[in-house]
């Protein structure tokens, strides 16, 4: 499971109504709570299956699946992941009939940029917003602060120097571009919770850096 999702399942785990959570994975997941029901499948192709095998329809698919071109081998095999993956599942939480599907995406991407990276999330921005879902909502973070595994050495110099500004400045210096992993984990739940509970209007609902901290912070976990 990546870091990001690990924070979303930590943040559904901590819902006080305790929800059938479903966590998709290649691998054994360490934290694991009797609402918790690992589905694990160390080919990844067949991940959109497996949703849709479930014996209950769930009412809120979420999404931080991603790698990055390093440990992928190419950047044709990160799409694969990045795009392909993430759309075919999707489709699949589409066939299924869920009814709220969230991504975690990223700030500043689009279609139409020059940089590969970006380009290919904003091309899975623009599909997945094309799916007959009755609410998407797509949480777009700037830089991810916390700590993963597979750090870049760019990343982990630029998560130095946030992490200095949020000690100097009581985070305020650093929120408009850098949010903790656990805060988007637990924004995308609430905002999960937001449309599936009836609070939030049919659509496509963009998540932006304000919305957030906002939703974060005030989030159980």
């Amino acid at each position: 499971m990546s870091f990001q999702g690990s924070q979303i399942l930590s943040a559904l785990q901590a819902i006080p109504q305790k929800p059938t959570i479903y966590a998709i994975a290649r691998r054994e997941i360490t934290s694991v709570t009797p609402n918790t029901k690992p589905v694990v499948e160390p080919n990844s192709a067949d991940w959109p299956a497996k949703l849709k095998q479930l014996t209950t329809t769930p009412e809120v698919f979420l999404s931080a699946l991603g790698t990055t071109r390093a440990q992928a081998g190419s950047f044709a095999a990160q799409r694969a992941i990045d795009y392909d993956l993430n759309l075919a599942l999707a489709n699949a939480a589409k066939d299924s009939g869920i009814q709220t599907y969230v991504l975690i995406s990223s700030g500043a991407v689009s279609a139409k940029s020059k940089f590969p990276y970006m380009k290919m999330k904003g091309e899975l921005e623009d599909a997945v917003k094309a799916l007959d879902i009755p609410h998407i909502v797509i949480v777009k973070p700037g830089l991810l602060l916390g700590q993963r595994q597979d750090l870049r050495l760019a990343e982990a110099a630029l998560q130095t120097v946030a992490k200095g500004l949020g000690t100097i400045s009581k985070a305020w210096l650093t929120d408009w571009w850098a949010q903790d992993a656990d805060i988007i984990g637990r924004a995308a739940v609430a905002a999960a919770l937001e449309c599936s509970e009836g609070r939030r209007e049919k659509g496509v609902w963009i998540v932006g850096q304000s919305e957030i901290l906002s939703l974060g912070r005030q989030a159980p976990g």
